[in-house]
């Protein structure tokens, strides 16, 4: 491969998928598997979103006593460290508002 080669295979690569014939599918809302592997999987996600919202509560604590250390110290805090967990925290309380809006 030569540099002149180099601006055709880049077009190759970034060329737009042709789609499939008969059209893209859509699945639509899906269907909810039947009772005991959907309270099974509800059981999970709930498990997931209680320890979702404990890590965010501890990120918070967290920070807290990191920047509580660095005042006393006299050191430069570190707010940004605090804005990340906050954009976790909201990221985390509308997962599902955002999933939903992406779905429907």
């Amino acid at each position: 491969m030569t540099l002149t080669d180099l601006p055709a295979r880049l077009g190759l690569y970034l060329a737009a998928p042709t789609p499939p014939p008969g059209g893209v599918p859509n699945p639509g809302g899906g269907v909810a598997p039947p009772g005991v592997v959907q309270s099974n999987v509800l059981e999970i996600l709930q498990w997931i979103a209680w320890l979702a919202v404990a890590a965010c509560v501890g990120g918070l604590l967290y920070s807290a006593a990191k920047m509580a250390i660095a005042h006393r110290r006299g050191d430069d805090t570190n707010v940004a460290q605090l804005g990340w967990v906050f954009a976790a925290c909201l990221l985390i309380g509308s997962a599902s508002t955002i999933v939903g809006a992406l779905i429907a």
